[in-house]
């Protein structure tokens, strides 16, 4: 994949664990994955934060003035938000952007004059929705 993403290991839990299955691992895998796919696309479409929580830089005034009313800070046709996919597997969970245009958002490029507007990554609500999430799902299997 080109663009960027983010991805999330537990295999160490899992063995833990020992009573799952990979394919029990695996589904909890593609749970988390695509609560963090909904997670980022909330972050793109309302939030308009990094996961710690701080502002993305605004637009420069050259660019604003170019901008309708209908776009947003990373959303203009919403190729960006509607590209973040949950590509879980085994044991990770991977989220992330094909798009190439992906990284230099996630990080920023100086060359570009793009500031970085990280979109890819945990906040704290996001960690705890996802340990509530694997937790429940373990319970679940294990009774």
């Amino acid at each position: 994949m080109a663009g960027v993403v983010v991805e999330t290991d537990v295999s160490v839990a899992a063995r833990a664990i020992g009573r799952l299955n990979d394919t029990q691992l695996a589904q909890i895998m593609y749970e988390v994955g695509a609560l963090i796919e909904d997670q980022t696309k909330l972050r793109i479409a309302d939030d308009k934060t990094s996961p710690e929580g701080s502002p993305w830089e605004p637009w420069s005034q050259g660019y604003a003035a170019s901008r309708s009313t209908r776009h947003s800070l990373l959303v203009g046709a919403g190729d960006l938000r509607d590209s973040i996919q949950n590509y879980s597997a085994g044991h990770e969970a991977i989220v992330g952007s094909p798009l190439i245009y992906a990284a230099p958002h996630q990080f920023g490029s100086p060359t570009q004059g793009i500031p970085a507007r990280p979109f890819l990554g945990l906040s704290a609500d996001n960690r705890t929705a996802i340990e509530d999430l694997v937790v429940g799902r373990i319970e679940d299997l294990l009774q």
